[in-house]
């Protein structure tokens, strides 16, 4: 069974012309780190997401997958 997916980073990335790369310079972490979000294997903390929501300008809840959906 696959990991549910939990978060839409890669999403709004894409949405919003920015790259992965980009977004691990701004937040001190490493490419691989932020891959394995974008591609759901890894989570980040709500603090990151906080601070992911800040760099792309948007709420953080459009980096989660709604559950009112299921």
């Amino acid at each position: 069974m696959s990991k549910p997916k939990l978060n839409r980073i890669k999403i709004v990335l894409i949405e919003n012309n920015r790259k992965s790369k980009d977004l691990a310079n701004h937040l001190g972490k490493t490419v691989a780190t932020v891959s394995r979000w974008c591609t759901n294997e890894a989570q980040p903390s709500i603090e990151t997401l906080y601070e992911i929501s800040k760099y792309l300008k948007v709420d953080i809840r459009e980096l989660l997958v709604s559950t009112s959906n299921k």
